[in-house]
């Protein structure tokens, strides 16, 4: 194989340049009753993760959100700061847009409306908003691959760090994976909660014509390396795609994991 032939993948430089952060909010985020699968699942179980009343504290950090708030849905009652993280530039400023409720940002209404019918209506879609508009305090710039996501900041340890979508897209390969969880879990207090999301044995997803890559990654891969950075598994729910689904990727199954730091 000559280097012409050889599959690059597209780390966070490629997305800088190639992420249109319009398009995928459109495919994937804006409308929980859309048809596919994956924003439902993922609204759900981030729902019974944190109305539990278990998992909260005073900081909770999104790591590599995307232009997207709605991991941080259900968890914005139970934390009093709010950090969210991306690489790309692009994605940044579409959230930092939500936040000052700019004129053209994008319209995350029917998600927290979806998730104030799972909270049984005992918060309105206008105080949710209120609430992320009034707790996430910091939009940074962080990049995965660091020993030190946030560098040249040093970030005081969180409560609860969320990541989904980001690590997979993110590391070339498994040995990149492991340092990326072990640099997030360096960000964890002691018994502090890991929420992860993501997609297992994917190789490649698509945001309107550009194609982007994806580790591809088993469940028991994920849960042995957390095991070995000293976390204890709480919960592990997986669901696989639709056909529909994989208009976009060719994504086997969704993940939803909640591990706690021991060590």
């Amino acid at each position: 194989m000559d280097d012409s032939d050889r599959v690059i993948f597209t780390e966070g430089e490629f997305y800088q340049g190639h992420f249109d952060s319009r398009a995928y909010f459109s495919a994937f985020y804006s409308s929980p009753s859309s048809g596919d699968d994956f924003l439902p699942f993922v609204l759900q179980k981030l729902h019974e993760t944190f109305s539990s009343g278990n998992i909260k504290g005073k900081k909770l950090i999104d790591i590599g959100c995307g232009p997207t708030i709605h991991g941080i849905i259900s968890a914005s009652k139970c934390f009093e700061e709010i950090v969210v993280s991306d690489f790309t530039d692009s994605n940044r400023r579409e959230i930092e847009k939500w936040l000052r409720n700019e004129e053209g940002c994008f319209d995350w209404r029917p998600t927290i409306e979806f998730v104030c019918e799972l909270e049984g209506g005992s918060r309105s879609p206008e105080e949710v908003e209120q609430r992320l508009r009034q707790i996430v305090k910091q939009v940074r710039r962080c990049d995965v691959r660091q020993e030190n996501p946030f560098h040249p900041l040093t970030m005081e340890p969180a409560d609860c760090i969320l990541s989904s979508l980001c690590l997979e897209a993110a590391c070339k390969d498994l040995e990149t994976y492991r340092r990326a969880l072990r640099s997030i879990a360096a960000l964890l207090k002691p018994g502090g909660v890991l929420v992860l999301i993501g997609v297992l044995n994917e190789s490649f997803y698509f945001v309107g014509q550009e194609k982007f890559s994806c580790l591809v990654l088993s469940q028991s891969f994920i849960e042995e390396t957390l095991r070995n950075l000293g976390f204890s598994i709480k919960h592990v729910n997986t669901q696989h795609a639709k056909e529909t689904d994989k208009v976009y990727s060719d994504a086997e199954a969704f993940f939803h994991l909640v591990a706690q730091k021991t060590k």
